[in-house]
């Protein structure tokens, strides 16, 4: 079990070293799609997480975090190499639904796995010194492939994603290779009531822990919607092509180095001015993007993903603080079924807007909804502490 984390880090690698990411819109528009066409294809793997996201984490819960694990990687190995052999947007589609169903899989149950193995090292206490450990090493790797992946796309932008998929291929041996730590409860049946009773037990009766639920999905709404408007930002800004690699490289980079040290700010520093923090640079820098360009643009997009890596790891705490072992990777996919189902909302709009009016007012627009729904939970919080 002591090489669990090690195993953990390998399965983040293999999720997070995208050697396709710094040119994908590009590579999309190649291929004929247009912006509306991208967020659409995000959306189909948004909708294929949330039908999946809770039962899939209670299936961690109940069968373990490694079956999922190994299911997860497999399925994700599959995705990309769907990518390197589709040409159009139902090609496309098919790979993107392949990724979501990996990703279901694969959400919740690492962050359960790690905590649980902590747990039974007694080192929970650590959770999140290691999940921002992880949550570098994963922007170390999106930094790193965002140069490789510039590399490769001067030869073809179509390998990267025929290299991705060996990359994928990397988490499967780790994830077999994982070791099930003992947990302290266990659930006896998997049924659609007991997720249902897990629901409300988080969205409902423990108060706490809804306001960290809802915080944390907003937050991580702005996270995901961001990655899809960087490379057209820049373009509106006219950095050149050239550039894109560099900066999706620093900015991961910046991502990295305050997630490392997250944990000696959570004890620095009080739960509310976290949480304020988070909001206002987050949320609030969606908002700034949208009013700013050249320079001022690079610097917001440099505050939003510093203050990224620092909310990430001490996010996850705060939530696996407040919940339960045999419950966990089922409240960790929770967290990732509400960010995808309204990323599954808004994104198509979004995308709409940004195709018949401007980017800039989309960015103020999602902005706008991340800060509130953000500072709603702040208030619940604030309220549930109170009493």
């Amino acid at each position: 079990m002591n090489n669990n984390i090690l195993l953990l880090y390998l399965i983040k690698f293999s999720k997070w070293f995208m050697l396709f990411m710094p040119i994908i819109v590009i590579f999309f528009q190649d291929n004929g799609l247009e912006m509306r066409h991208i967020f659409t294809l995000k959306a189909i793997n948004a909708i294929t997480v949330v039908i999946l996201e809770i039962p899939s984490g209670y299936m961690a819960d109940v069968l373990g975090r490694k079956k999922t694990l190994v299911l997860g990687t497999i399925l994700s190995f599959g995705g990309f190499i769907a990518y390197s052999i589709a040409y159009g947007f139902w090609g496309f589609a098919i790979a993107e639904f392949l990724i979501g169903v990996s990703m279901s899989f694969i959400s919740g149950a690492d962050s359960a796995m790690l905590y649980d193995t902590l747990f039974f090292q007694k080192k929970a206490d650590e959770y999140s010194k290691q999940e921002g450990r992880i949550t570098a090493l994963g922007n170390f790797s999106e930094a790193a492939a965002g140069i490789l992946g510039g590399l490769l796309a001067g030869v073809s932008l179509r390998l990267p994603f025929i290299a991705q998929a060996g990359v994928a291929f990397i988490g499967i041996p780790a994830a077999l290779l994982l070791i099930e730590p003992e947990i302290h409860q266990k659930v006896k049946k998997t049924t659609m009531l007991a997720i249902a009773k897990t629901m409300k037990y988080v969205l409902v009766q423990n108060k706490m822990l809804r306001a960290y639920i809802l915080f944390s999905s907003f937050a991580g709404m702005t996270s995901l919607t961001l990655a899809w408007f960087i490379q057209p930002f820049f373009t509106s800004i006219d950095i050149p092509l050239t550039w894109f690699g560099i900066l999706w490289t620093s900015l991961n980079l910046s991502v990295a180095l305050t997630a490392v040290f997250a944990y000696k700010l959570q004890s620095a520093l009080p739960k509310t001015a976290i949480l304020l923090m988070v909001a206002f640079f987050t949320g609030g820098g969606f908002i700034l993007l949208g009013f700013s360009n050249g320079i001022w643009g690079i610097i917001i997009l440099f505050l939003i993903y510093l203050v990224r890596g620092m909310g990430t790891p001490i996010l996850k705490d705060f939530i696996n603080q407040n919940t339960a072992s045999d419950i966990r990777a089922t409240v960790l996919s929770i967290r990732s079924f509400i960010i995808r189902i309204a990323f599954a909302v808004i994104s198509p709009l979004l995308g709409w807007y940004t195709d018949h009016y401007n980017l800039s007012d989309a960015l103020i627009m999602a902005g706008s909804i991340f800060t509130g729904g953000m500072l709603f939970a702040i208030f619940l919080y604030k309220k549930e502490k109170a009493s």
